[in-house]
């Protein structure tokens, strides 16, 4: 794709795909506002600052930033702690110029050492989430709230559980709306005379149908038709008074209250990690392979969140869901983010009642097979065909995300892979190899660029093994860095281990500052010929090679 700075040159895909993660991103902004025990319309407040602010500021081409639901538990304890909303807003704006600070700090190049496996476990895990969270969506009946992606649920259960309690609550206008609307987007993806409806997306005809559906169901009195309570549910303002209360300022007063600056703190911290862990994913996904600056990122989520905190929003982060069903629309540019903002702010504000008459089984549909191209088998199969320290690290991440949260989960496959590195400096601080002469043994150890404390152990037992009355070289040539506890230990060797059991030292290669003292350079290079011309000798003897051989 060439870099084109024309930030409408691919305005039919973007409006497509901003339309989409627009229809995705409505219930989600509102369920994680209810669970978040915030007012309603600051979900979407914050959707429409994540579209158009940070859309507009960040370089990422295809994240999408919004209310996360990683921080509705942080949010809810918050509020009630601080004693009110308009005082938490205080604490958002604190985290906004934290995060704008940090980006300023450059501290978005953390996410470079996020390792890719663990990046595509944190998607396969989510994408399985989608797809486990929506599913009682798509039966009709749902006691969480729209957007949960932990495992275990406010009200008790867990993701499994409750799935199987949806099975005691079916409802058929949902589960028909469901297939009709999955049907409807495969047909989309898949029949080539509707793929060329590049400016109608799939999920705007699915979105029509269910409406049409269940007005047909409701206007004749079916048993099929969908309730109230399984229908988008957004604020309808009616008058301009009411619209006026629904933006809430910030009580700045909460800048002398420490709980406050703490509140402040967690959400920047939490966050800033999930927004970098997004964009890394975002750029996996990227067919185009475009490389996002994160310290830039940072900066953008920090203004978007003082700008949210100033007009009553929600702290935002780049959001997983919204960036994958974004690349999956198609998008080719942040002008879908920013559409999707703007589509917010338009029909919020104009036609709430038309968004009110919206299935969420329809929108479960959308989701559902967004999910499944996050966590398709071959994906797994990709990850087990590399071995095992691709793999173990993947499905840990994976497993992680999927029983716990997605920063829990990002640790544990982090920590799995730390554990693998840690493991293989220990392995690969000296290469050890063993030469057998009539005379006795010659054993090399040959020293790696950096030998570190965390390599004391593994040279420790090697130095430990070492058979009385052999020779022992140890090579330092091509080293340039030796932990002092390294050079403790091979002095104390010489000196004493050596001494006792009569094992000839040779230390080559040791700079100055190291203070060993190298052998005799000249004394080895004799010695160790002396060796190879005996041997050598009495191979040629004994007729076990030719001498041209050795040559």
């Amino acid at each position: 794709m060439s870099k084109n700075t024309n930030i409408f040159a691919h305005f039919k895909s973007d409006f497509a795909s901003g339309l989409v993660v627009f229809l995705v991103a409505l219930p989600l902004c509102l369920g994680i506002a209810m669970a978040s025990g915030a007012p309603l319309f600051s979900g979407i407040i914050t959707g429409i600052i994540g579209g158009i602010v940070v859309g507009f500021l960040s370089q990422s081409q295809i994240s999408v930033s919004g209310p996360a639901a990683g921080l509705t538990a942080i949010i809810l304890t918050a509020i009630t702690t601080l004693g009110g909303f308009d005082v938490f807003l205080t604490a958002v704006f604190i985290a906004g110029i934290i995060q704008l600070t940090l980006g300023l700090l450059k501290a978005g190049s953390i996410s470079n050492y996020f390792p890719t496996n663990v990046i595509e476990g944190m998607l396969a895990g989510i994408g399985v989430i989608i797809i486990m969270k929506q599913l009682p969506h798509a039966f009709g009946y749902d006691a969480d709230f729209e957007g949960d992606q932990s495992f275990v649920q406010t009200t008790g259960d867990n993701t499994f559980s409750a799935f199987f309690n949806v099975l005691n609550h079916l409802q058929l206008g949902a589960i028909l709306i469901t297939l009709v609307s999955i049907a409807i987007l495969i047909a989309w993806d898949k029949v080539p005379a509707l793929k060329k409806l590049k400016l109608v997306p799939g999920a705007l005809v699915a979105v029509i149908v269910g409406i049409v559906l269940n007005e047909f169901f409701t206007s004749s009195g079916s048993s099929l038709a969908i309730e109230k309570e399984h229908l988008v549910s957004l604020p309808v303002p009616t008058s301009f008074d009411e619209f006026k209360a629904i933006i809430v300022t910030p009580n700045f007063s909460g800048f002398l209250n420490p709980q406050v600056w703490v509140v402040g703190v967690t959400i920047a911290v939490v966050a800033s990690i999930e927004t970098l862990l997004c964009i890394e994913a975002a750029d996996r996904m990227d067919v185009h392979k475009r490389y996002t600056n994160t310290n830039v990122e940072l900066r953008a989520q920090g203004i978007g969140n003082i700008v949210c905190s100033l007009i009553g929003g929600l702290p935002l982060t780049s959001v997983v869901v919204r960036t994958s069903a974004n690349n999956e629309a198609g998008a080719k540019s942040k002008l879908s983010a920013i559409i999707h903002g703007v589509l917010l702010l338009v029909c919020a504000l104009s036609i709430p009642f038309i968004l009110n008459k919206i299935p969420l089984a329809t929108l479960a549909a959308v989701l559902i097979l967004v999910g499944y191209k996050l966590a398709k088998p071959a994906t797994f199969k990709h990850f087990w065909s590399y071995g095992k320290y691709q793999f173990l690290p993947f499905i840990a991440t994976f497993l992680g995300v999927v029983f716990t949260d997605l920063l829990k989960g990002v640790v544990l496959g982090i920590v799995i892979c730390i554990i693998f590195i840690l493991r293989g400096n220990l392995k690969r601080a000296y290469s050890f190899r063993k030469n057998e002469y009539v005379d006795g043994d010659i054993i090399h150890i040959d020293l790696a660029q950096e030998v570190s404390f965390l390599n004391k152990a593994a040279i420790k037992m090697t130095l430990a093994k070492i058979p009385k009355n052999s020779t022992v070289v140890i090579d330092a040539k091509d080293t340039v860095y030796i932990a002092h506890d390294i050079l403790d230990l091979i002095h104390e060797f010489k000196t004493i281990r050596a001494i006792d059991d009569n094992i000839n030292v040779k230390l080559i290669g040791f700079k100055k500052e190291y203070d060993l003292e190298n052998s005799n350079e000249s004394q080895n290079h004799v010695s160790i010929e002396h060796h190879y011309d005996f041997v050598k000798r009495e191979m040629v003897e004994k007729k076990v090679v030719n001498e041209d051989f050795l040559q």
